[in-house]
């Protein structure tokens, strides 16, 4: 891993790095389609190659028997299907997230920005109970803007000099890119890349990492 300055803050993904909840955004797809008499189904492998795309590719991908009209109608009808289900169901928290996030928060401030609908966020630190150490968060689905936007903003608003973004995809490394901001990769999520600042083979050598800078 190469060496970065001491950050003051920790940006996160949320899909991918802090948890798997894949299966309940297919759940949600699929109470829409039997709500709807529709014949289909999708399961967690189908939209594993979607996760992290902004919404209009995603329904690109997801919905591609709709009109782009159509689509965005059904989307807001799955997207609270999927909030129901995530109440209910929740989703696969990854290993040390939970004890990571609790140590990291006495040492930095820490956010979460996705490109996730627009609560799924609040959803998911309700259901996890991580919320009392998250500063603050951002998603695509809150004003449709791309995810380095979304990160000046927060950089901006709590006055931060040294933020780094932590991440699953080469997509999520090319945002960092156009704001400057060091990336770090973890291993374990849904993604690749060939290039960034700092690799974590799991959120307990991420959460030592930063613990020990």
């Amino acid at each position: 891993m190469s060496k970065i300055l001491k950050p003051d803050s920790i940006f996160f993904d949320l899909d991918g790095t802090l948890w798997d909840g894949v299966d309940t955004y297919a759940q949600g797809f699929n109470d829409f389609f039997e709500a709807n008499k529709i014949c289909r189904r999708v399961t967690k492998r189908d939209l594993y190659k979607y996760m992290g795309m902004e919404e209009e590719q995603y329904l690109e991908m997801t919905l591609p028997e709709f009109s782009p009209i159509e689509r965005k109608k059904a989307y807001k009808e799955i997207i609270e299907l999927q909030y129901r289900r995530i109440e209910i169901d929740g989703g696969e928290l990854y290993e040390g997230v939970m004890e990571g996030l609790s140590k990291l928060a006495e040492k930095y401030k820490l956010f979460i920005v996705s490109n996730c609908p627009e609560f799924t966020i609040q959803y998911f630190m309700t259901w996890a109970n991580i919320g009392k150490y998250i500063t603050d968060s951002m998603s695509h689905g809150m004003n449709y803007k791309p995810k380095h936007e979304n990160i000046k903003y927060l950089i901006v608003k709590h006055h931060l000099e040294l933020p780094i973004y932590i991440g699953d995809t080469d997509s999520d490394k090319k945002q960092c890119d156009l704001l400057q901001v060091p990336f770090g990769f973890v291993t374990y999520g849904f993604g690749d890349t060939d290039y960034c600042n700092l690799r974590f083979e799991s959120f307990e050598q991420l959460t030592n990492y930063f613990c020990e800078l």
